[in-house]
C-alpha cells in the first residue's frame, strides 16, 4: 500500500506534532525547543512528511562542508512500511548530490533491522560502530554511510 505524501521544509507551526513523533519513536526525544532551534542553523535540512496536512514522519540532517550527517528520522508506527522513510530519505540524497555533499552518514541501532534494510538498500554501509551509543536500552551504534563521490558504495 502506498500513501500521497508530502514532503516540505520543517516550519515552525510543525514543531509541536514533530516533538510527538519524537516521543512517540525514541526513549530519548529531541524537545520542541530542540526541534526550533534547528530553524535557526545555517547547516539544518528539516523535512515533514504530511499525510493530509498532518505530519507523520520527517527526516533532519545537517550539511558541514561537503558532509552530510543524519540527526533523526521518524515515522509514526502506524504509518511505517508504505514508504515514508524511503522517500524522505530519497529527498536526503537528492539535497545532498545537489549540494555537491561527498558523503552521507547516520547512526543505526543494529536491532531495528527495518531501518538497516532501508538504509541498505539505498546503498548506504556499514562504515564502523560506536560502543553503547544508545541508551534506553543499551546497545552499539552501527555507523552507515552513503558516499557520492563514486569511490564506495554507489
Amino acid at each position: 500500500m502506498s500513501v500521497d505524501i508530502t514532503l516540505v521544509k520543517m516550519s515552525a507551526e510543525m514543531i509541536p506534532a514533530l516533538a510527538e513523533i519524537e516521543r512517540v519513536c525514541f526513549s530519548h526525544p529531541w524537545t520542541e525547543e530542540g526541534l526550533a532551534a534547528e530553524l535557526e542553523k545555517e547547516t539544518a535540512v528539516f523535512y515533514a512528511a504530511l499525510l493530509d496536512d498532518r505530519p507523520v514522519g520527517y527526516m533532519g540532517f545537517q550539511i558541514i562542508c561537503d558532509e552530510a550527517y543524519v540527526d533523526n528520522i521518524a515515522v509514526l508506527p502506524e504509518f511505517r512500511r508504505l514508504g515514508i522513510g524511503r522517500k524522505l530519505l530519497y529527498n536526503a540524497v537528492e539535497i545532498c548530490r545537489s549540494r555537491g555533499v561527498s558523503f552521507l552518514s547516520l547512526e543505526v541501532r543494529p536491532s531495528n533491522t527495518a531501518a538497516v534494510s532501508l538504509y541498505e538498500s539505498v546503498g548506504f554501509a556499514e562504515v564502523g560502530s560506536r560502543r553503547g551509543f544508545y541508551s534506553s536500552p543499551t546497545e552499539d551504534a552501527r555507523i552507515m554511510t552513503l558516499y557520492f563521490n563514486g569511490t564506495e558504495n554507489i
